[in-house]
């Protein structure tokens, strides 16, 4: 279900104007485990979104974007400071992090989205 939300996003942000520069950036140290995934990186203007999206079934018992707390959020900050700086870009740059929150009926294949700018 997480590939069709980053899909289902994707095309949301394309349709909004957003430049999608990169899927799926995973920060590692040293060869380390994994430390943090950014699902979408884009550019809109002259700020750089890192997105975080997050699916879940229309009928579960929580909000999609509930799942991106404080530690969630300092983590995909610091993969997203490691992604400017791996390109060559300012850290003084703008950037935010965006939610898109996806919910889907599993019977109809139907959503419902939403989009949580500079969280």
């Amino acid at each position: 279900m997480g590939k069709s939300g980053e899909n289902i996003a994707e095309k949301y942000l394309l349709e909004n104007g957003y430049k999608i520069l990169d899927k799926n950036f995973v920060f590692r140290s040293a060869g380390g485990p994994q430390k943090a995934e950014i699902d979408i990186v884009a550019e809109k203007g002259d700020s750089f979104i890192f997105v975080e999206v997050k699916t879940a079934k229309e009928n579960a018992f929580f909000n999609p974007e509930n799942k991106v707390d404080f530690k969630k959020r300092n983590k995909i900050a610091r993969a997203a400071e490691v992604w400017l700086s791996k390109n060559k870009i300012a850290l003084d740059k703008k950037w935010q992090i965006d939610v898109v929150a996806i919910r889907v009926d599993p019977c109809t294949e139907e959503f419902k989205l939403s989009h949580f700018p500079n969280i």
